[in-house]
This record gives C-alpha cells, sequence and structure tokens, in this order.
C-alpha cells in the first residue's frame, strides 16, 4: 500500500479506538482505506409479488440491478437513477435492507428493495440484454449460487413474504 498523497510506501501504526491502520511517515497522517459504494436493487413490481432480474450483455448468469453511486450523490439519487437509466422506469419507493462488503470489486454494497411503476420496462441495450420477471421462487432458482446477489436476494424474499 502507498500513500495517495505522496506516493510513500505505508506502514501499519496502531491507532487510537481504531487499531492497526496505513500510515505514512513524511506525510505524518494516517490512510484509512477508501472504496467505491454501489446499491443493488431487488426490484419488485407494485403488488411485490413478481422480481425483475437482469442479464447483462456478454453474460450468462441472471443478477440483481446494481449500481455505483456517483461522487456527491446521494443513496436516494442514484436508486431512481440507475433504475431509469437501464429500464426506463420510475420508482415508487425503495427500503434499505442490509450491506455487504464484496472484495472482488472492493465495494460496499447497499441493497434495497425497489418498487416500480407497473408499465412496460426499456432496457438499456448496451447494457442490459435481458429483463425478466419472476415469481420470488423463481428468482431464487434463476440467481448464481454462493453469490452477493444470492443472499441479498435471500433476505429480500423473506421480507417480501412478510408482507404478501
Amino acid at each position: 500500500m502507498y500513500c495517495r498523497e505522496c506516493g510513500q510506501k505505508l506502514s501499519l501504526r496502531f491507532c487510537e479506538n481504531e487499531g492497526l491502520i496505513p500510515y505514512c511517515g513524511k506525510c505524518e497522517s494516517y490512510m484509512f482505506p477508501q472504496f467505491s459504494i454501489a446499491v443493488s436493487m431487488v426490484v419488485t413490481n407494485r403488488a411485490q409479488d413478481k422480481i425483475l432480474l437482469a442479464k447483462h450483455v456478454d453474460e450468462d448468469d441472471f443478477i440483481l440491478f446494481a449500481g455505483y453511486i456517483k461522487k456527491s450523490e446521494s443513496v436516494e439519487k442514484a436508486i431512481p437513477r440507475e433504475i431509469k437509466e437501464e429500464l426506463g422506469l420510475d420508482v415508487v419507493k425503495a427500503k434499505y435492507m442490509s450491506s455487504k462488503y464484496y472484495a472482488k470489486k472492493d465495494v460496499l454494497m447497499l441493497n434495497f428493495i425497489v418498487v416500480v411503476e407497473d408499465r412496460p420496462i426499456k432496457l438499456q441495450e448496451d447494457e442490459v440484454s435481458e429483463a425478466r420477471w419472476c415469481t420470488p421462487e423463481e428468482a431464487i432458482d434463476l440467481i448464481r449460487k454462493g453469490t452477493t446477489a444470492e443472499f441479498f436476494l435471500t433476505n429480500a424474499v423473506k421480507e417480501l413474504k412478510r408482507k404478501i
């Protein structure tokens, strides 16, 4: 690890109430890790009895909808922006569910159940090749096992079944 300010190699140093944190001797400051934040969305219809899954272009697996939060953007703005961009739909409401760090891409994923208006989908075809409405059980069968998406989907389905 190297200092993002001066480029010097960092060492680990004890920081009160934090533990071992990367430290730059030249800048004389702790360099707390930085990583991206993204939203992961279990998209449902208004009745919340169908879940929308997607396939990205050149991908075989069905996934949840997701997107990075842009600099200076709030989660509340990122969710409807991503849904509008990828599906051409408006968000009716969103409910926070949970979070999970995704090490493969060094990103903190914030998961939401998102209700969208019931109208035809307009896919962003350069990003999403297919979108499919499924029952909760079909969605669980289609999502890749052992993934962060499966974790989020399983928790969301439990929440949706409490309401239905």
